[in-house]
């Protein structure tokens, strides 16, 4: 049956940034498909509601308390991996993320420390799990943004990190094909923490959602379905791609109302 292809039974995935929003939807998703995981952030009580979700779906979940803007933290969690399970199938890099702020009052420190959060950590992560794929035939989602492609003001630091993240996709899945498969999602605007202030406001959330071509916000679970098919056999033939979840978006659904210079 066609819905085979979507099981990842006894798979063993690795989560980063998992204990809300779509890390946290990611994990019990890929459980529900049959997967166990190591799930990995900065907040325990976070990952022990996390991995009861996923205990309530039958699989198993190492949770890891982490300070995953050390890239070294990061890379850590494949060994965890197959010390735990025995095996690793997939990484899910969605850990990141850099606040608005003006390009003037974009610090060169504040740059580095977008693309060390957003990239950097992705690569170490991905460069210490790759052997580990090789042997299973895995695949590595990345969770890039529809600001890497998209322009806006205030998102010079956060944009241009996610940007290179896309990019980066392509670039290490030409370099681990054909054993291990690497895509992307450009995620749209999604109901999480980070978009609490809009949600919140009736009216900056019916504005951001008549700019969006289907009309809604997204849900956690609309990443988390996405990461599921390109995991799994039903995204086998797929890889060096940057799948765009964002709802229609041609432009920024929500501007920050900064003003002109001078």
């Amino acid at each position: 049956m066609i819905l085979d292809r979507f099981k990842l039974t006894d798979q063993v995935a690795v989560i980063t940034g998992a204990g809300r929003g779509i890390g946290a939807a990611t994990a019990v998703a890929l459980a529900e498909a049959g997967a166990d995981v190591v799930i990995a952030s900065r907040t325990s009580a976070q990952l022990d509601e996390v991995a009861a979700r996923v205990a309530a779906a039958g699989r198993r979940a190492h949770a890891v308390p982490a300070d995953l803007s050390a890239p070294e933290a990061a890379a850590e969690l494949a060994s965890t991996a197959v010390t735990e399970f025995g095996r690793l199938d997939l990484v899910v890099n969605n850990v990141g993320g850099t606040y608005p702020r003006p390009l003037l009052e974009s610090s060169v420190d504040f740059m580095e420390e977008a693309f060390r959060f957003n990239v950097a950590t992705a690569h170490a992560l991905t460069v210490a799990a790759a052997p580990a794929l090789v042997k299973t035939g895995g695949s590595i989602v990345n969770i890039s943004s529809v600001m890497g492609r998209l322009s806006g003001r205030g998102f010079a630091a956060y944009g241009t990190a996610k940007a290179a993240l896309a990019h980066y996709t392509r670039l290490a899945a030409a370099d681990l094909a054909p054993r291990v498969r690497v895509n992307a999602i450009s995620v749209g605007s999604v109901s999480t923490s980070a978009l609490e202030i809009v949600v919140g406001n009736p009216e900056l959330k019916e504005k951001m959602e008549s700019a969006t071509p289907l009309g809604r916000i997204g849900e956690a679970e609309d990443i988390a379905a996405t990461v599921v098919f390109l995991a799994s056999r039903a995204g086998g033939y797929i890889t060096g791609k940057i799948l765009e979840v964002d709802g229609g978006l041609q432009a920024p659904n929500l501007e920050l109302g900064l003003p002109d210079l001078g």
